[in-house]
């Protein structure tokens, strides 16, 4: 297929609920299955949405996922091309991959978690409280996954510890594609909505035990996603 040419679906339209896990998988089947060949480029945010008749950041949020995958590449001004019929066995999530999260994240959030417990204000509780509650009236997927970054970074600014703060403000881009991808592929929103509450349930009774276990809960719960994830792409 020549380069200057641009795959569309040529298919009825996604379904409107769950439409970027719906966008995600229907693209993911498509190039797995050899499809779409590899080199080829896919059609624009524009014509894409219009053939799934589903918004530009619904096809966004899919695409970065395909990308984590190892199945894309988007170059800017250029389009989005396929370069792998198979995912690959870490996700890579812009300038960090899920194994450098993984290790990474439970040395800076749990201390951070349990930090917070001790030296949250009323300020912070009104902060990670409000985030919650955005989350969890926030129907666009797009948004929920910032949301999530600025709840985690907003425990980490409650700990005290500028390192923390800044560490998680470095990874918080990463963060986000992380979540949006196990989101999508592995349905980890509504866990993740209990998590979150438990985690702020214990720095608001200032329990930094209780706050160290749920974080921690939490991003186990995170790795076992992502390595479920990778696993079904061996």
């Amino acid at each position: 297929m020549n380069l200057s040419d641009s795959w569309t679906p040529g298919q009825r339209p996604i379904e409107r609920r769950s439409a970027a896990e719906a966008v995600f998988h229907a693209l993911r089947l498509a190039i797995e299955a050899q499809e779409i060949p590899l080199g080829s480029k896919l059609g624009s945010e524009a014509a894409l949405a219009a053939d799934y008749q589903v918004s530009r950041s619904v096809i966004r949020e899919a695409l970065r996922s395909c990308a984590a995958l190892g199945l894309t590449r988007t170059e800017t001004g250029r389009g989005t091309f396929v370069i792998s019929h198979r995912p690959t066995r870490e996700l890579k999530l812009g300038s960090f991959s899920s194994d450098d999260l993984l290790e990474a994240r439970p040395h800076i959030e749990i201390p951070a978690a349990t930090l917070a417990a001790t030296r949250r204000t009323t300020e912070d509780l009104e902060r990670i409280s409000g985030l919650i509650e955005q989350m969890d009236q926030e129907d666009d997927a797009a948004a929920w996954v910032e949301l999530d970054a600025a709840f985690h970074a907003a425990i980490a600014q409650a700990s005290g510890n500028s390192v923390f703060t800044k560490v998680v403000a470095d990874i918080r881009e990463a963060m986000a594609r992380q979540s949006e991808t196990v989101n999508l592929v592995a349905g980890r929103r509504n866990p993740s909505k209990d998590e979150h509450l438990a985690i702020f349930r214990a720095i608001e009774a200032q329990d930094p035990q209780a706050a160290n276990q749920a974080m921690n809960d939490h991003l186990s719960a995170v790795q076992q996603a992502v390595s479920t994830i990778v696993r079904s792409n061996k």
